[in-house]
């Protein structure tokens, strides 16, 4: 593996929150010039290469992995999806987050076992999560929680009137449908 590929793998796990030139050369075990240096020459490739969508953001302190201006009709039409429906993927990422808020991605990610980035983002472009600040510590990740768009949508006043965790246990331990998440979504309708 190249000094190149090692960066661009920290940026891509590190996802849609970013990291800093100082988190990045710890983690090579690089120094602050050297780190720079290759940060340069991996956002110079980006540019050069009309075969990548790949595009590296800087801003004063963070660097993030994103696509290409360019590519922003096909990327939104993704996002928007032929269906309105969230995968069960999503579906257990909201839950978690309701009920752990404000939580961090990579909360969510020991709880689920998987990378939720993609969900994440679903969610948040239904308006069903948003940012509700950050850690502090390394990286600052972002905190998540739910939206008012969340209680409106499951019929909800506040988060007090979630079900409790052992009805949702007990349900899960009859075999009895999981109505009690749902209760609150109009029959038919997709988010």
């Amino acid at each position: 593996m190249t000094k190149l590929s090692e960066l661009e793998a920290i940026l891509f796990i590190v996802g849609e929150e970013g990291t800093t030139i100082e988190e990045l050369s710890a983690l090579l075990t690089y120094t602050r010039e050297e780190t720079t240096a290759l940060v340069a020459e991996l956002a110079a490739s980006y540019e050069a290469n009309d075969n990548t969508a790949l595009h590296l953001f800087e801003t004063e302190k963070q660097l993030v992995l994103t696509t290409k201006k360019e590519l922003a009709p096909i990327v939104k039409r993704y996002a928007q999806g032929t269906s309105n429906t969230l995968s069960q993927a999503a579906v257990e990422t909201l839950a978690i987050i309701a009920y752990k808020q404000p939580i961090t991605r990579s909360e969510v990610e020991l709880i689920r076992g998987v990378q939720v980035s993609g969900a994440i983002q679903r969610l948040t472009a239904h308006q069903l999560i948003e940012e509700k600040g950050r850690v502090d510590g390394p990286g600052r990740p972002i905190l998540y929680g739910t939206t008012s768009h969340f209680l409106d949508y499951f019929g909800l006043r506040s988060l007090n009137e979630l079900p409790d965790i052992q009805d949702i246990e007990r349900s899960l331990e009859e075999d009895a449908p999981l109505d009690l998440f749902f209760d609150g979504v109009h029959e038919g309708e997709n988010i």
